[in-house]
């Protein structure tokens, strides 16, 4: 499954916005201030870059809450589908799990291997990979997500340490804004950079 786009078209396709996305992962609630000493970026480029990840629902900001006087900064935090729920992230979950549904209805195969609410969640997951330039399939039996190639592992080697944590953490964002039973695992072992497979599991469940 491909949309054609470039893996220019991502978001997360920077660099700069990877790092920025990892730092929110990490910690947050950060401020433009701490965003700008962590990275050197310019904080005119931080802010661009915050914005790109606020539209595609990967991030989400809210107001310090003071006590005193003064205005209130305002504070970064990854979307995680929980506790920093983003509803342009809830809208895209809603969106692929109607898209996901009306293709099954058009196009029945054999009888699926997971429930309504897991299904909505690889719908949603599906989506927002082949957004972010990745070409995923997905094992229902097997909970796997086979990103090989990947569309990262050459353009930005140097980082893939980051940029798989990253990628691991938006994805479980997705499945919990989803709601449903499915979690990520982690990735599976690879002595090639260019293999990617993301083991998925029943929460809750014992790896």
């Amino acid at each position: 499954m491909t949309t054609g786009r470039p893996v220019g078209y991502s978001a997360i396709s920077s660099y700069s916005r990877v790092e920025i996305l990892h730092l929110v992962q990490e910690q947050p609630r950060r401020t433009i201030t701490e965003i700008v000493e962590a990275t050197g970026l310019h904080p005119n480029t931080v802010r661009e870059h915050l914005q790109r990840l606020i539209d595609e629902g990967y991030v989400v900001s809210a107001a310090e809450h003071r006590t005193t006087r003064g205005r209130p900064r305002v504070l970064y935090s990854a979307a995680d589908g929980i506790l920093a729920s983003s509803a342009i992230q809830r809208r895209k979950v809603r969106a692929a799990a109607e898209r996901g549904d009306l293709m099954r209805r058009v196009l029945p195969g054999a009888a699926p291997e997971l429930d309504t609410e897991a299904l909505h969640q690889v719908d949603a997951l599906v989506e927002d990979l082949i957004d972010a330039g990745f070409d995923p399939l997905v094992d229902e039996r097997e909970l796997t997500v086979d990103l090989t190639p990947c569309a990262h592992a050459s353009s930005q080697a140097e980082h893939r340490e980051v940029l798989c944590r990253v990628h691991l953490g938006l994805m479980q964002s997705v499945l919990s804004a989803a709601g449903g039973p499915l979690a990520v695992d982690d990735m599976r072992p690879s002595c090639d950079p260019r293999e990617c497979v993301v083991q998925l599991m029943f929460a809750g469940a014992t790896a």
